[in-house]
């Protein structure tokens, strides 16, 4: 027997090899109980580490020329004599030349493409104008424009094709190497690279219908200059102007604009060491020349800077026209008063349409002043043929969910305006605000819907104010077990078959047949717990001034919800007609039953002109109310809102305002409400349309039944 199979024979048939790994497995096994998994040597790199070591790498092909740019500049500025502009850029821009656009134009200059996508959008809404006047394609001059990123960012909101000629000017020579290099490579043929300054550059057409500045106007040593030789070559009637910057405001400025004074102080600072001049000055300039029709002042983050963010601001101004001036006036003035929640009360209206119809009237000489509220019915006032709707309101919020609404019906087809608030929910949600609607929004509005877009993922009959009572009712209805039901119930074919289920609910045969002393305490606990009046006020939108009113008329709150929701159940079918509880059971509304805004036809006539009729306010009541004479005008249930020293202040303004013939409407929570003998003391002879305690309407007056009487009043 050889040593081998002497060996294989007294260790079990193991060979030394084997024994050698059986033996090293088993301290393997033995360290790893002792010290914790043990981690392998042969274990090769992973993807993670390889891409740290690449991130690594990054770090350092950015910093390198980043801190090189930094000791030129300390070096130039701490010389008794600048050079020139052009060496001074050349100085600073040469070492990071090729590495710009990845560490400071794509993580930096945050501005570029809210300000292009806004520019793309004017230029396509005149496009087909433009060309049937024969004044061809387009001519887009970029000040400024580096290494012509924002030619490869432009191309994501409009056809290049669609310009005529496109002008990269800039006086640093490196940049424009960079630019001409990214020209050949995309095959650009239509784009052209200008070593030049602005102050003395102009396109051989003659004529330029885009100018932009992106980050380049706090740069120029002339900045005026090179803005009055702008306006030499600028379409004088259809031309736009794009600026991407940072700023501070100044001292005095508007209220999205202002900052405090150590704001100013530090940004300021800053940016100076680094020859960028921030004052306000020349965007003040650039108002008293053109009509802002788009901005937005925010702050972005700095590359590896962590916790601080630089303020800029997105710009977009066109030649003024009496329409677009006085836009803009108002507009400058908006703010969030600090009283308001960060969010919309209602995403609905809750005043019946049908029912205000016919005491309306709409004519094409009507003048309609309304709240907004949700929105749903200053839509509905426009598409009646209204000549002019003014919706104020003064929640901004209220104000940014009714222009997201009407810009969605200017910009979007039916299929995304029903994805956006038919069904509450869009998957491409975002990439459709950046590109179609956001560049139509005012600054409040823009500053809300982007930190609120979430909404559309979410759905947005949830969100809210209101949609958030909706939400702890629908977690109520999975927790008691009753969802399934509810659905039924939504969903119920006849009106008999709705009424059979709502009746077989527990706590609808409480309130039904429970006896009156017990109900009387059963209220009490509800209305201390859940129809208190925080609760009412912040969840539902009833003020306490309208709490008092209900109370005024010898009912409880939990008596006057349970008879609101108790009428419209047994009357009025939710899955093909009473779209208002419908939505707040299902979260959206479906095609049978929903605002008449969302319908096909009424659509088309919104989208085909009537939505151009309606402007939105974010602003008192009297404010707007003051601005013109109205034939029309909605009060909703806002005078149950006042006290009697603003009721008759609002008297009075309507005395003046509305022109003799027209009308008001109203609501009121209260069968009687007291301010109506001060309306007629004021030239209006005012009526009752109906009350709750009706008998002829069953405890039913509209299919939202919320009020307890309806009104109008004409001026003698």
């Amino acid at each position: 027997m050889t040593s081998e199979a002497r060996e294989k024979h007294q260790h079990g048939g193991a060979t030394k090899a084997h024994r050698r790994h059986h033996l090293s497995a088993k301290k393997d096994k033995a360290t790893k109980k002792a010290g914790g998994k043990m981690r392998t040597l042969r274990r090769t790199v992973s993807r993670k580490s390889l891409e740290l070591m690449n991130g690594g790498r990054r770090l350092k092909d950015d910093l390198a020329p980043w801190m090189k740019t930094i000791w030129v500049k300390l070096r130039l500025n701490t010389r008794r004599k600048m050079p020139d502009h052009k060496s001074y850029l050349e100085n600073v821009y040469a070492p990071q030349a090729k590495v710009y656009d990845r560490m400071r134009a794509r993580g930096f200059l945050w501005g570029r493409k809210p300000m292009l996508a806004a520019c793309a959008e004017r230029l396509t809404d005149s496009y087909d104008a433009r060309r049937q006047s024969s004044l061809g394609d387009l001519v887009w001059v970029d000040l400024g424009g580096g290494t012509a990123e924002n030619v490869s960012l432009m191309s994501k909101y409009i056809p290049l094709k669609r310009f005529k000629a496109i002008y990269v000017v800039d006086l640093c020579s490196s940049l424009c190497d960079i630019a001409r290099q990214k020209v050949r490579e995309n095959g650009w043929d239509n784009v052209h690279v200008v070593e030049k300054d602005a102050c003395d550059f102009e396109p051989e057409e003659g004529e330029a219908d885009l100018v932009t500045f992106s980050y380049s106007l706090s740069m120029m040593r002339d900045p005026f200059t090179a803005i009055d030789k702008m306006f030499s070559y600028l379409n004088p009637e259809m031309g736009v102007v794009g600026v991407a910057d940072f700023y501070v405001s100044a001292k005095f400025d508007f209220p999205h604009r202002q900052m405090t004074y150590f704001n100013r102080f530090l940004w300021k600072s800053i940016f100076d060491i680094d020859n960028v001049d921030l004052g306000p000055e020349r965007r003040q300039y650039l108002d008293h020349r053109l009509v802002r029709v788009f901005e937005y002042n925010s702050s972005g983050a700095i590359p590896y800077i962590p916790f601080i963010k630089a303020p800029y601001y997105t710009w977009v101004g066109v030649p003024p026209t009496d329409s677009n001036v006085e836009k803009a006036e108002a507009e400058a003035k908006r703010s969030r008063p600090i009283t308001f929640p960060p969010t919309f009360i209602y995403s609905v209206n809750w005043e019946d349409p049908i029912v205000d119809k016919p005491i309306l009237d709409i004519n094409e000489d009507d003048v309609v002043l309304t709240l907004t509220s949700g929105g749903c019915n200053t839509l509905h006032l426009a598409a009646h043929g209204a000549k002019h709707v003014a919706s104020v309101d003064l929640n901004p919020a209220q104000s940014a969910l009714c222009e997201l609404k009407v810009q969605a019906i200017k910009r979007l087809e039916y299929e995304d305006v029903w994805k956006m608030f038919g069904e509450g929910k869009h998957e491409n949600i975002a990439e459709i605000f950046e590109s179609k609607l956001a560049p139509w929004l005012s600054q409040g509005s823009l500053n809300f819907w982007s930190k609120k877009l979430h909404y559309f993922k979410d759905g947005l009959y949830y969100h809210g104010a209101m949609g958030k009572v909706l939400l702890v009712v629908y977690w109520m209805q999975v927790l008691f077990g009753y969802r399934k039901k509810f659905l039924k119930f939504a969903g119920a074919k006849t009106i008999e078959e709705q009424r059979d289920i709502w009746t077989s609910f527990w706590f609808v045969k409480v309130f039904l047949y429970m006896p009156a002393m017990v109900f009387s305490v059963m209220q009490q606990i509800l209305t201390l717990l859940f129809l208190n009046k925080a609760t009412c006020w912040l969840g539902l939108g009833v003020p306490p001034h309208q709490y008092d009113l209900i109370g005024a008329d010898g009912r409880g709150m939990c008596e006057y919800a349970g008879a609101t929701l108790h009428g419209a159940a047994m009357n009025t079918l939710m899955s093909n007609d009473n779209y208002f509880y419908k939505v707040c059971l299902t979260g959206s509304f479906s095609k049978d039953s929903c605002p008449e805004y969302l319908t096909k036809s009424c659509f088309k006539k919104l989208k085909d002109g009537l939505v151009n009729n309606i402007s939105v306010h974010t602003d008192y009541f009297g404010s707007v109310l003051a601005l013109r004479k109205y034939t029309k005008v909605v009060l909703m249930d806002h005078v149950d809102w006042l006290n009697d020293q603003l009721v008759e202040e609002l008297a009075s303004n309507l005395e003046k305002q509305v022109v003799s013939g027209g009308r008001l409407i109203w609501r009121s929570a209260s069968l009687n409400p007291p301010y109506v003998k001060v309306l007629a003391a004021h030239g209006f002879e005012c009526h009752c349309v109906h009350r709750i305690t009706d008998k002829e309407y069953n405890g039913c007056i509209d299919r939202v039944n919320m009020y307890a009487s309806f009104w109008y009043a004409d001026r003698k």
